[in-house]
């Protein structure tokens, strides 16, 4: 077991304890970030010289989905915070020194969705735009956010990442009002003409490609895996916790539920059933996704470069994985009763947290389904669908 894991595990008390606080807060509370720091989850993935363990990828989902099925919030906040670090390792060396030369335990928030717009300067671009869903973002100090980018043509029409340090975005405080995962505090951030160098960009079909990690981590194996096949499975590793949460609080519920007649729940033929069916669905899309990837990187550390046919086939099993673990935690929801719905039971947080995480972009999983099979005969991938 990684040392992270351990550590998380040993300590999942004062985890749980800050999540309801982290909730009430619309972040996560002080205390619960210095938790996540202090157990060495977001540089599970960061390069060995600045401080970071450059994990086994399988061992960092897993500790995602321990963390996460105690306590959404900090569990989903830990993976994406976390997750950045694999990308910001194969960028410019100039910005990971800037990142992270002064501070090891730096945190860099996102998000990527394409929403800002870059005009081609001397030396960069001057980029704006306003994001929303940044999670972990009052506790990081940089941010990477995705928009397009002046090409040549002089059309925004370039996929880009851009790293910027907080003093060059705005948090907008208001902005996260929700009916789950309110600890992650996943709140809009503002960028107004500011000047970003070339060096802290990322062409996203170059960071897909593996064209960064070639160049700037080229004896690394963990690196060598496609960005667009490692993000998404982080995202699908925080919210098949949150779907274990539901069915773990309902477990830990049924035990001592009696019903009006007197009855135990535990005598209930159908009632255990379908407990016992989602603890199994739970457990065979967590094996799903940590096999898939565990597969991948045993193959990179082969030497092998991982193809497009490889990566559909991961995104469609992440995606399959999330959508059985949540239809295994709808099932139990619906023999919760009514007390599952008391603002003091966690069976109903835990699922709203759920829905919400459902709705993240790398879940959505009916388009990917179809652009895996059309790619099986040779049928392009709509634009648009992540794959």
């Amino acid at each position: 077991m990684h040392p992270v894991r351990e550590t998380i595990l040993g300590n999942i008390d004062s985890f749980v304890n800050e999540e309801l606080p982290s909730n009430a807060l619309g972040r996560v509370t002080d205390e619960g970030a210095r938790l996540i720091r202090d157990s060495g989850l977001v540089r599970m993935l960061q390069p060995k010289e600045y401080g970071g363990f450059e994990a086994d990828p399988r061992e960092f989902y897993q500790t995602v989905m321990d963390l996460g099925s105690k306590a959404s919030s900090l569990g989903w906040v830990g993976s994406v915070v976390g997750v950045h670090p694999f990308q910001f390792g194969q960028g410019d060396p100039r910005m990971q020194e800037e990142v992270w030369g002064q501070d090891h335990d730096t945190w860099t928030a996102s998000p990527y969705a394409p929403i800002g717009k870059a005009r081609r300067v001397d030396g960069g671009y001057i980029l704006s735009g306003q994001w929303p869903f940044s999670s972990g973002t009052d506790h990081c100090t940089w941010a990477v956010l995705g928009g397009f980018a002046e090409g040549d043509d002089g059309v925004c029409n370039v996929l880009t990442h851009f790293v910027l340090p907080r003093a060059d975005y705005e948090i907008l405080q208001d902005s996260w009002n929700v009916m789950g995962l309110q600890g992650t505090g996943s709140k809009d951030v503002l960028v107004k003409e500011v000047f970003v160098p070339g060096y802290r960009t990322y062409n996203v079909q170059d960071l897909n490609d593996c064209v960064y990690a070639t160049r700037n981590r080229p004896g690394t194996a963990l690196y060598q895996i496609p960005f667009d096949l490692f993000f998404p499975g982080a995202i699908s590793a925080a919210t098949m916790a949150i779907a274990a949460g539901v069915v773990n609080h309902f477990a830990e519920y049924t035990g001592s539920r009696v019903t009006r007649m007197g009855a135990s729940q535990t005598q209930n033929p159908y009632h255990m059933a379908t407990l016992g069916a989602a603890l199994a669905d739970i457990d065979a899309s967590r094996q799903h996704v940590l096999g898939e990837i565990g597969e991948i990187y045993k193959f990179v550390q082969g030497g092998g470069k991982v193809t497009k046919e490889m990566k559909y086939k991961a995104r469609v099993n992440q995606v399959r994985a999330v959508r059985r673990a949540a239809n295994a935690a709808a099932e139990v929801f619906k023999h919760a009763g009514g007390n599952a719905s008391r603002v003091t039971n966690p069976i109903q947080r835990t699922w709203r947290d759920l829905s919400v995480a459902m709705g993240h972009a790398c879940n959505v999983d009916d388009p990917v389904y179809a652009a895996y099979a059309g790619s099986l005969y040779g049928v392009p991938v709509p634009r648009g669908v992540v794959i």
